[in-house]
C-alpha cells in the first residue's frame, strides 16, 4: 500500500494525545461496562445513517480520490455496509466465553473458560487509496469489541473523514469513546505509540510499518499491518478466459490500479497466452472513459506523487526491453492526473514493476510451462497479500492456489475478499502481520483471558504442594508412568505409587 507517512520526525507529539486518550479511557470504561447487546444497538445506527447517505458518500469519495463513482459505492460503500451488518450479527458469538476441554483425566476437575477482554484505547493509521472503507471496519470492530478508537486518517482526505465521522458519530457513543486525531502523518505514528495506546493499526508502506514496529517494541505494544502487495494472476490453459480478462480489467484496472490487492503480475499458460493477450487487448480498447459519472470506468490517479511512481516503473520496464502491448484512452477533461490501463509483456523479474508494488493501472505478463514454474514466479516476491488461480478444474485451481504465498487466494476472481466481512484480510511475508476482518480479524480487537476453575476446591491442597519428599517423588513419576507408560507393568507400579500419595491432597 502506497501510505506515505514515514515517522522520521523526531519531535515528541504525545503531550498532544495525552488529554485525547485520557479521555478515550475514561469513555471506553464507561462502553465495555456495556451488554454487548447494547453496544451492537447502538453501532447499528451507523448503517442506517450509512444507507441513507451512501450515494452522497460514494460521491464525495469519487470527487476526493478520483476513483469512479461505481468504483466508490461498490468498493467502499457497499462493503462497509456488509460489515456493519455482519460484526453487529456476530459480535455477541465472537465474546462469548468459550469452555476448553480438559487435556487430561488427571487434572480433569480443573475447568477452563477463555474470555475476550477489549483492549482499551485502539489507534487506527488508514490510508488514501480507500480512505473510507478500510478504517470503517475497524472502528466497527473495535467498538463492538468494547474500545475505544483513536483515528488518524490520511490528511489529503478531509471530506472523506468528514462522512466517516458522521456515520460513527450517528451510534450515541460516550464522548471521547471515538476520536479523529488531525495531527500530520509524519508524526502520528510517534504520538499515538508514545500517548499510550493500547494497541494500533496501520495500513500502508512497507517501510512505515517497519519504523512502527520498531516503535512499538520500545514499549511492546501490540499491532496489526497492512503493507500492501504485489498480487500474481496464474492463469490456467484451462480457463474462461472471458472471465479471467474481464477479472483483469476490475482487478488490475479498477480504483486505477490503486488497490493493495489488486492484480500486478499476470502469468498465463503458454498454450493460451498469446490469445489471453489478445482478448485482452480487444477488452481494453472498450474502457470507457468519457460519459456521465455512472458511466466512466477509468479513474484517477490520487497524487502527483503516486502517478510520478507509475511513470517511472513502466519506463524502466521500458528501457529495459518490455513492450506495451494494449493501452487504454483516459479521460479528457483535464481535471486530473490519469494514467491508462497498461498491459506489458516481455516483462522479467529484473524489472521494478514485476518486483515491487506499482499501485497503478499498469500489468505485466510473463508465459509459463509447467504449473510448478507458475507457482515459483508467484512466489518470487518479498510481498505475500493476495493473489488468484483461473481454471475451470476448480479443484486443481485450489491445489495450485495452497501453493501460492500469500494470505488470500480467490479462484476464478480477484480483488473482492476485502469486501467478504467474513473472510480474514493480511498477508506473509513483507505484506503484513496480524489480519483484519472475519473472526480473527475481530479477535484482534481482543485480549485473551483465561479462568481456571478448580471444581476440587474443597481440597486443602493440589498432589504436588509441599511439604516434598521421596515419596511425592515416586507418587509424581508413578502419575507420569500410570498415564503415558508402555506395557501394564510399568503403568500398574505407577498407580500403586500414585495411590500411596492421592490422599495428601485433603
Amino acid at each position: 500500500m502506497n501510505q506515505t507517512a514515514h515517522m522520521n520526525d523526531t519531535k515528541n507529539s504525545s503531550s498532544d494525545l495525552s488529554g485525547a486518550v485520557m479521555k478515550a479511557r475514561h469513555a471506553q470504561q464507561i462502553w465495555a461496562a456495556m451488554p454487548v447487546r447494547e453496544r451492537v444497538r447502538r453501532i447499528r445506527k451507523v448503517r442506517d445513517l450509512l444507507v441513507e447517505r451512501g450515494n452522497a458518500i460514494a460521491e464525495t469519495i469519487s470527487a476526493e480520490t478520483g476513483k469512479v463513482l461505481t468504483d466508490a459505492l461498490a468498493a467502499e460503500v457497499l462493503p462497509a455496509a456488509l460489515a456493519v451488518s455482519y460484526y453487529c450479527k456476530n459480535a455477541g458469538r465472537f465474546l462469548s466465553p468459550e469452555k476448553l476441554r480438559s487435556g487430561n483425566l488427571a487434572l480433569s476437575y480443573k475447568r477452563s473458560r477463555l474470555y475476550r477482554q477489549p483492549f482499551g484505547v485502539i489507534g487506527i493509521i488508514s490510508p488514501w487509496n480507500y480512505p473510507f472503507a478500510i478504517p470503517f471496519s475497524e472502528i466497527v470492530m473495535a467498538l463492538l469489541a468494547g474500545n475505544a478508537v483513536l483515528l488518524k486518517t490520511a490528511s489529503n482526505m478531509p471530506a472523506v473523514t468528514q462522512k466517516l465521522i458522521e456515520c460513527i458519530g450517528s451510534a450515541d457513543l460516550p464522548d471521547g469513546l471515538f476520536q479523529n486525531i488531525d495531527l500530520p502523518g509524519q508524526l502520528a505514528g510517534d504520538a499515538l505509540l508514545d500517548g499510550g495506546i493500547d494497541k494500533l493499526f496501520f495500513t500502508g508502506s512497507v517501510a512505515t510499518g517497519k519504523y512502527l514496529m520498531e516503535k512499538a517494541a520500545e514499549s511492546l505494544t501490540p499491532l496489526v499491518l497492512e503493507l500492501g502487495g504485489n498480487d500474481a494472476m496464474i492463469v490456467c490453459a484451462d480457463a474462461d478466459l472471458e472471465r479471467a480478462v474481464e477479472g483483469v480489467i476490475w482487478a488490475g484496472f479498477s480504483s486505477a490500479g490503486q488497490s493493495c490487492g489488486g492484480i500486478e503480475r499476470i502469468y498465463a499458460d503458454e498454450e493460451i497466452h498469446d490469445l489471453f493477450i489478445e482478448k485482452l487487448k480487444q477488452r481494453i480498447a472498450k474502457i470507457h472513459t468519457e460519459g456521465s459519472p455512472y458511466e466512466r470506468e477509468l479513474g484517477a490517479i490520487t497524487t502527483e506523487k503516486q502517478y510520478r511512481h507509475i511513470k517511472k516503473q513502466v519506463n524502466e520496464a521500458l528501457e529495459k526491453g518490455a513492450v506495451i502491448a494494449a493501452q487504454s484512452g483516459i479521460p479528457t477533461d483535464g481535471k486530473r492526473r490519469y494514467f491508462p490501463a497498461t498491459v506489458l509483456v516481455n516483462v522479467t523479474h529484473d524489472m521494478t514493476v514485476m518486483r515491487d508494488e506499482t499501485f497503478g493501472p499498469v500489468v505485466g505478463i510473463m508465459p509459463f510451462k509447467t504449473t510448478e514454474e507458475a507457482v515459483h514466479l508467484a512466489n518470487d516476491s518479498y510481498l505475500g497479500l493476495t493473489g488468484s488461480v483461473w481454471s475451470r478444474n476448480r479443484k486443481k485451481a485450489i491445489a495450485i492456489g495452497r501453493q501460492i504465498e500469500a494470505g488470500v487466494i480467490t479462484i476464478n476472481d480477484h480483488l473482492m475478499s476485502h469486501g467478504l466481512p467474513e473472510t480474514p484480510w493480511g498477508g506473509f511475508k513483507q505484506s503484513g502481520i496480524g489480519r483484519t476482518h472475519g473472526k480473527p480479524g475481530f479477535d484482534e480487537m481482543t485480549q485473551l483471558q483465561v479462568v481456571v476453575d478448580d471444581r476440587l476446591s474443597f481440597a486443602r491442597k493440589n498432589l504436588w504442594w509441599l511439604p516434598y519428599s521421596r515419596k511425592l517423588y515416586d507418587g509424581l513419576s508413578g502419575l507420569i508412568q500410570f498415564m503415558y507408560g508402555r506395557g501394564f507393568r510399568r503403568r500398574f507400579i505407577g498407580l500403586k505409587n500414585l495411590i500411596k500419595i492421592f490422599f495428601r491432597i485433603f
